[in-house]
């Protein structure tokens, strides 16, 4: 009788219901391979990166259902962590590994870097497993995005449609970038052509992918639109009216500041920096007492035994995938260079594993909260930390390795708020949690392979920093290791940045991030973005959120599909041909 009891309270399922299996996995890492390479594109022009969860979910039901006929919601479910965790090392290597590119220091073992991510990833999925039931059982964490692909799941008969609405929006992008590609003119001066003031910079750039990203985003993006126009139609013309324009010397002479593209570089982008580096301070402090919390979490993860612990990962597998990945980074970084030491090398390892359990915790609870992630503010401190412990190596082994090690981390960190997102869509379609951080394992060596090589190609084809692939998280991050290691920080700038970022954040979580990044990014960009952003309260307060959530999310989810494959494409021709 006893045991008839604790059967029936596990998972009840009958007939054929698949889910952890070999065609979910492949299609997952099919479709992860494709989010990794167009959502890796677009965070190299934009500066963030978004969740595919959503695609995933979308483009799920049009393998399973469209071409396989396998009609299992909790099977997608599985395909789209699966795919997600191949995704998460998009945003992780996009945020810190053009940093080397920009800096000139190229000299570094890709395969050992690849090596290290994958140790980092599986690090970050180890540490944040056993925080799921505090975060989702027991504290009810929103997670809203990940609410938002359980409805997709529980749509099926949307599910098909969807996916072709996405296909005709990339192939609509796709054609479109195509025709920009060949003509070689991916920027248009409206302003000029209407008599705007140069300093006012009214360049937009030609790309769907930015508008599709805006629309997304959403009143999300409100604050990263309003920090590009507070810098360029706003402080841009009162320095023109009160004749204040800052000057800096060229060729020995002194030159104001009225370029739009000096301007942003001397002034707005050191104060965007700053602005990244306060905000994600205040995010730290804010999230710090979220910290005993998960501790506690995690005693009684190990400890406490149920019938439902049946359905989550053995606690000692995780301690084990934690002390392998902590080895596995600690041999990244004494081999990262030549003279680091066993020391330096083990310090580097004991503060990446604890900046990914600490960081990891803290971004999780910002997602499941707020569906926010300071991700690109935690990997600035992370490596910040690192250039500190490797600052007596020479210039260029003190920067390799910090950044391959920062690499690692950010991946976790990135892999550990992926995760928590596709666990609460699990939660509320009734997928087993062990069959997701399975397949969350299953996914996530292939991401940084792909991601790696991808970094490489794009940067022979167009150079990482430069217009056409700002990499401005990378640029960040670049500006900041030179400026600590070339006694060159222009601090006053990064003060005043960090202060009003911190109060930013303070009063709303991550808006001192993204106003920065409107700071920091070319005005274009910005400008292309706002269209998909005011498009979509448009169509919100118009058509209602079910219009939203059927037609256009998905539309404009292939917007930035199409728009990155045929991009990269055409970075891997030039490199084949060159």
């Amino acid at each position: 009788m006893a045991e008839s009891l604790t059967k029936a309270t596990g998972p009840v399922r009958q007939g054929n219901y698949p889910e952890l299996g070999w065609p979910a996995v492949l299609v997952g890492w099919f479709i992860g391979a494709i989010l990794a390479t167009s959502l890796s594109y677009a965070a190299l022009i934009l500066g963030f990166s978004i969740t595919g969860s959503m695609v995933a979910a979308i483009l799920g039901f049009g393998i399973l259902r469209g071409v396989l006929r396998r009609f299992s919601i909790v099977e997608n479910n599985v395909v789209q962590t699966v795919a997600s965790a191949v995704n998460g090392a998009s945003a992780g290597v996009m945020f810190s590994v053009p940093a080397l590119f920009i800096l000139g220091e190229t000299d570094f073992d890709p395969y050992l870097m690849a090596f290290g991510c994958v140790a980092g990833a599986f690090l970050g999925i180890a540490f944040i497993i056993p925080l799921r039931k505090q975060m989702i059982d027991f504290e009810r964490l929103t997670y809203p995005h990940g609410i938002a692909v359980a409805t997709v799941l529980k749509s099926p008969g949307a599910g098909v449609r969807k996916t072709m609405l996405l296909l005709g929006g990339a192939l609509l992008s796709a054609g479109i970038h195509f025709v920009v590609k060949m003509g070689g003119v991916e920027n248009w001066d409206l302003g000029a052509t209407v008599g705007m003031p140069s300093y006012m910079n009214g360049v937009w750039y030609l790309s769907l992918l930015t508008v599709g990203v805006g629309f997304i985003a959403g009143r999300g993006g409100l604050a990263f639109v309003v920090g590009g126009f507070v810098c360029y139609w706003f402080i841009a013309p009162l320095l023109s009216a009160t004749g204040s324009f800052p000057s800096t010397i060229v060729d020995g002479e002194s030159v104001l500041l009225t370029d739009p593209t000096m301007l942003r570089v001397n002034l707005f982008r050191p104060v965007g920096i700053g602005m990244l580096i306060g905000g994600a301070l205040s995010g730290i402090v804010i999230a710090l007492p979220l910290v005993l919390t998960a501790v506690r979490s995690m005693h009684d993860a190990a400890v406490v035994k149920s019938p439902a612990s049946r359905d989550e990962m053995p606690i000692r597998l995780l301690y084990m995938a934690v002390a392998g990945g902590a080895v596995l980074l600690f041999t990244m970084a004494a081999m990262s260079t030549e003279h680091i030491g066993i020391g330096r090398g083990l310090a580097l390892a004991i503060l990446g594993t604890g900046w990914i359990w600490l960081a990891g915790v803290i971004l999780a609870e910002c997602v499941g909260r707020t569906d926010w992630s300071p991700l690109s503010g935690m990997t600035l401190v992370a490596v910040t930390l690192m250039i500190l412990i490797t600052s007596g190596l020479g210039r260029s082994e003190a920067i390799i390795s910090s950044v391959m090690v920062g690499a690692a981390v950010c991946v976790a960190m990135s892999q550990a708020t992926d995760l928590m997102i596709d666990l609460k869509t699990g939660y509320l379609v009734g997928a087993s949690p062990r069959m997701q951080q399975a397949g969350q394992f299953m996914g996530a060596w292939l991401g940084p392979i792909i991601v790696i090589a991808l970094v490489f190609v794009l940067h022979e084809a167009y150079g990482l920093g430069t217009d056409k692939l700002p990499a401005p998280q990378g640029q960040a991050l670049a500006g900041m290791i030179d400026g600590i290691l070339g006694n060159d920080i222009p601090s006053q700038k990064y003060l005043a940045g960090a202060a009003l970022g911190a109060l930013l954040s303070i009063a709303s979580g991550g808006l001192g991030i993204m106003v920065g990044l409107g700071f920091y990014l070319p005005f274009s960009i910005v400008l292309t973005y706002t269209l998909g952003t005011i498009t979509r309260l448009v169509v919100d307060k118009v058509l209602g959120r079910e219009f939203v959530d059927d037609v256009a999310t998905p539309v404009a989810a292939g917007l930035i599909v199409g728009e990155a494959m045929v991009g990269v494409g055409f970075a891997l021709y030039m490199v084949i041909t060159a």
